[in-house]
């Protein structure tokens, strides 16, 4: 029954004991499941934990969880099967350091899990949901705000939406890029246009103190966060703490404004002159910066037709 086409899979972790078919518990079944192979992690830092290694084992079968109790009489509950089929990968620390509690993930599943292979994939995504997390969180109250908005319609709101998870998703990508480790072009975050501003950027603020230059190889996303870090209100001195999310939110908003002036540089205006006899001349050709001589106009250049 795993194995039916469905439109989306799901993969929770477990936070409560559940019931599952003969009268069991989840976490009695999960007790009993056999050890099939180890692992050696890296957890990152958080709010509450340092950076370290653990040790997992990894344990994987199926159950079938019974439907809550409080749903199985009204509001049409006997439409809903009894039981649903998942898959239970429980991965536990082993040998933990004193005096700190083991990790343990429970993790439900609609993926089939046929070997530890299998069954490591499924640890491997949970894993990624704080990344998932800090871009859900780039785009609500400690980021771009959107819970604010006033648009008036679902539509409004889901391309706002749309928006700003694609500019969550640069900052995102600068925040994970900062120390230089995966050696990512800037070409993933950035257009040609733009990297050229952060080029101009780069040299402006080297300039400012011999101690402060940016390390990371040209054209490269890491150097392309240090800039928007530091015109984000970050000092550059290595001593400092990285950059995060916030900081590197505010730098894009100075940023977009300065590759908006950039882009003026190519512009030609056109202009409707008059004549000595106040007949207005034939209108200005809009040309390419190259061919646009040094009359004025956006870094001034307009060249009358003849």
């Amino acid at each position: 029954m795993l194995e039916r086409i469905v439109a989306r899979h799901l993969l929770t972790r477990v936070m409560h004991d559940r019931v599952v078919a003969d009268a069991a518990t989840l976490r009695s079944v999960a007790a009993a499941l056999r050890v099939v192979a180890t692992r050696t992690i890296e957890l990152p830092a958080t709010h509450n934990r340092a950076a370290r290694r653990a040790v997992l084992s990894l344990r994987f079968g199926c159950l079938q969880v019974v439907r809550p109790r409080n749903m199985i009489e009204g509001g049409g509950a006997a439409a809903l099967p009894r039981t649903v089929p998942l898959m239970l990968v429980d991965a536990i620390e082993q040998d933990p350091p004193p005096g700190i509690e083991p990790v343990h993930w429970q993790l439900l599943t609609t993926h089939a899990v046929g070997d530890a292979a299998a069954a490591w994939q499924i640890v491997d995504w949970y894993k990624l949901r704080w990344t998932i997390e800090q871009l859900f969180r780039l785009t609500k109250s400690h980021g771009l705000q959107i819970a604010d908005s006033q648009r008036a319609t679902a539509d409004g709101l889901m391309k706002l939406a749309a928006i700003a998870l694609e500019a969550a998703a640069v900052i995102l990508q600068l925040v994970q890029a900062r120390q230089g480790a995966g050696g990512e072009p800037a070409g993933n975050a950035f257009t040609e246009p733009e990297i050229a501003v952060l080029t101009g950027l780069n040299a402006k603020l080297e300039e400012q103190t011999a101690r402060l230059k940016n390390p990371h190889p040209r054209n490269s996303l890491a150097r392309a966060a240090w800039v928007i870090a530091r015109i984000g209100g970050w000092n550059g001195y290595p001593s400092s703490r990285p950059p995060g999310p916030i900081t590197l939110r505010h730098g894009p908003e100075y940023f977009h404004a300065l590759v908006a002036g950039w882009t003026l540089r190519d512009v030609c205006i056109p202009w409707r002159g008059r004549g000595e006899r106040g007949r207005a001349e034939r209108p200005a050709t809009i040309l390419p910066r190259p061919a646009c001589g040094e009359r004025g106009g956006v870094r001034g250049f307009i060249e009358m037709e003849r």
